[in-house]
């Protein structure tokens, strides 16, 4: 085990993450690649809704270099818009990357199709060329946030977020503002889990519903429903999930609220299987806003887990602070921090942070 007193085998790492003039690494919904060349690599939403996504390299964590475009949409492909949400594998010698997109299979000229396609490279700067002319697998409504887990038995699981697009749900909230005369309905994303083939080609099975926005008012999972209460939008987020295994048990962290404004925040729920049943934590929300707090961070949300050859758990998710709105126009911006599992299985994040932190990254 690595030593974290070990001057060269450690970094300080300052948030947000930033390039090698200082300036921070803007993106939304951010995924850092730890390759076995010993390198990171970051993908993530491109702000602005590019045609495809850059990638950044660095050594260290430390210091960021923006390497171009590694993903740019094929024109003969099955994708048309909206960008989103890069996650790269290395899997056997070769890079795949999960993206989101907007289908443009559309005969009913919906607002919102989005569906999961996958991209392949043999090096984790690209080039990334599409897979297939069409998604991974349609479940008939739109979906992005697309989560691998390689299971020890082989099998492959992908999870997704269905979008809100035209998907109102009653619960007590929505009676409530209805009543308010503040919002007609509110629309709700939930994430799924589902089996695919190990070559990515298809779904085995139907996908399984396994978080969803609380019905009832208040109680734990009060803060799911912030952005609602507040007017920022009609709907209501379980969205941008990530699962990894501790001991026995499956933790599937997720991003609640509107994605770009203050209440954004991480929660997790845990379970006994890939696919579920899973129970969100009494002590979500885990990662959340400070700057109403005394901190600088707010809009915390999209995370990834990152576990360092020591072992450490880091989580990497996308923020905002009043100093990279000013430089970036209010563009989402890269953090990394650290969590841990405690002895009785609670999941604590220690963030967010601004200020120095040491990471053993060899």
């Amino acid at each position: 085990m690595l030593s974290c007193q070990d001057p060269n085998q450690t970094k300080q790492v300052n948030n947000p993450l930033s390039l090698v003039d200082g300036k921070p690494v803007v993106m939304g919904d951010p995924f850092i690649l730890h390759a076995s060349d010993g390198k990171f690599y970051a993908y993530g939403t491109t702000e602005g809704n590019m045609d495809g996504f850059n990638v950044y390299v660095s050594n260290d964590l430390t210091n960021w270099e923006l390497k171009g475009q590694c993903y740019k949409a094929d024109p003969n492909g099955w994708t048309t818009d909206c960008f989103w949400a890069p996650e790269v594998y290395e899997r056997g010698g070769k890079f795949y990357m999960l993206f989101s997109s907007n289908w443009k299979e559309n005969p009913t000229n919906e607002g919102e199709i989005f569906r999961i396609g996958v991209a392949v490279s043999d090096s984790p700067t690209g080039p990334f060329k599409e897979m297939s002319d069409k998604p991974i697998f349609d479940p008939g409504y739109p979906i992005i946030d697309a989560n691998l887990y390689f299971a020890d038995d082989g099998r492959v699981y992908l999870y997704y977020s269905r979008c809100c697009y035209k998907h109102a749900v009653e619960s007590e909230l929505a009676s409530k503002l209805n009543a308010e005369g503040k919002y007609e309905e509110i629309e709700e994303s939930w994430i799924y889990g589902v089996e695919i083939k190990p070559d990515f080609s298809g779904a085995i099975g139907e996908p399984v519903q396994l978080l969803c926005p609380p019905y009832e008012l208040g109680g734990v999972q009060e803060w799911e429903s912030r952005s609602a209460m507040a007017g920022e939008a009609n709907r209501r987020w379980n969205e941008g999930s990530f699962i990894f295994k501790h001991g026995d048990t499956y933790y599937i962290m997720y991003s609640a609220n509107f994605y770009g404004g203050p209440y954004y925040a991480v929660g997790y729920a845990t379970g006994k299987s890939p696919l579920g049943p899973f129970t969100k934590a009494d002590n979500n929300p885990v990662l959340e806003r400070n700057n109403d707090k005394g901190g600088e961070v707010y809009c915390t949300g999209h995370n990834m887990v990152l576990t360092m050859p020591d072992g450490t758990l880091y989580t990497v998710y996308h923020g905002r602070t009043a100093k990279t709105d000013a430089i970036t126009n209010k563009g989402r911006v890269m953090f990394i921090d650290r969590m841990e599992i405690l002895p009785d299985g609670e999941l604590v994040v220690h963030g967010p942070t601004t200020k120095p932190q040491t990471i053993a990254v060899r």
